[in-house]
């Protein structure tokens, strides 16, 4: 199982032109540690949630970096200067493992595929459902995204 952050590499884009590419110049803010899950905003670049203090920022983001359809831009947190990253550990992100989310399939052509959405809506563990939908002949990728809003965390894979 890998674990797909934001690509540090388009995230340094961002930072080094102060905007996201869709307008929005950066506005750095101290992290409040009480996001909207009460654990603090949880950062796409690091996977895990801010602490109070940080410095932060919310970016337009499209998942996807090519042309398709299935493009969608909404909010993210990110650190607002370079972090550590996400090291693949083989298991989902520690603070980011459990529900509710919005597991979103995508087959290898990367076209939504409806059969197999699923909507974890209790602090059920991720990974057995992540790992099963993965399992799935026409299921390539799995976005994990908020409940509510369902903004974007991070996108898993099988390989």
């Amino acid at each position: 199982m890998l674990v797909h952050a934001i690509d540090p590499a388009r995230l340094a884009a961002v930072r080094a032109a102060g905007a996201d590419g869709h307008g929005n110049q950066l506005r750095p803010f101290a992290a409040t540690g009480r996001g909207a899950s009460g654990k603090g905003e949880p950062l796409r670049c690091c996977l895990r949630y801010a602490e109070q203090g940080e410095q932060i920022t919310l970016i337009s983001y499209a998942p996807f970096d090519h042309p398709s359809v299935w493009t969608e831009v909404g909010p993210v947190y990110i650190h607002a200067e370079r972090c550590g990253g996400y090291t693949q550990t083989g298991r989902l992100p520690d603070q980011l493992a459990t529900g509710p989310r919005v597991l979103r399939t995508y087959r290898a052509d990367d076209t939504m595929n409806y059969d197999h959405n699923t909507v974890v809506t209790d602090e059920a563990d991720l990974e057995p459902i992540i790992e099963r939908l993965l399992s799935e002949p026409d299921v390539a990728t799995v976005h994990v995204r908020t409940l509510a809003p369902q903004c974007f965390l991070y996108a898993v894979t099988a390989d």
